[in-house]
């Protein structure tokens, strides 16, 4: 479940994002969380499993007709491709008019995802 940040996240948003490589320095990621307060367009939201702990985090933009994702993160012990694909696919949920795109080092994980998606999307189809 995608669970929109507040501030009483603060630290757990924070350790999240901290298991991203360009923020791993405590400076670069207190101005990267003030730029997602800064407005309502940048968000952040942390992700947990029904039965536990938040155990990652999804860092977006907001655009007219698109959801542009920056980072995301989960856990050392919750790192999966399938928690990563859960992850996005409530996101897609929580925004279903929106084209889910990724920046240059998501890209490659939104190309995946939209793959995974459509292959699921066509075996079901062939049910019908």
């Amino acid at each position: 479940m995608l669970v929109k940040y507040r501030k009483d996240y603060e630290k757990v948003a924070m350790g999240l994002l901290s298991f991203v490589p360009e923020f791993k320095e405590l400076t670069h990621l207190k101005t990267e969380m003030q730029w997602y307060q800064a407005t309502d367009d940048h968000q952040l939201l942390l992700w947990r499993q029904a039965d536990g702990d938040f155990s990652g985090i999804i860092g977006i933009e907001i655009g007219s007709d698109f959801i542009l994702v920056h980072h995301d993160s989960l856990s050392p012990e919750e790192r999966t491709a399938d928690n990563q694909q859960q992850m996005l696919d409530e996101l897609a949920a929580l925004y279903p008019t929106k084209r889910i795109m990724g920046t240059l080092d998501m890209a490659p994980i939104i190309g995946e995802w939209e793959r995974k998606r459509d292959k699921q999307r066509s075996n079901t189809a062939d049910y019908d």
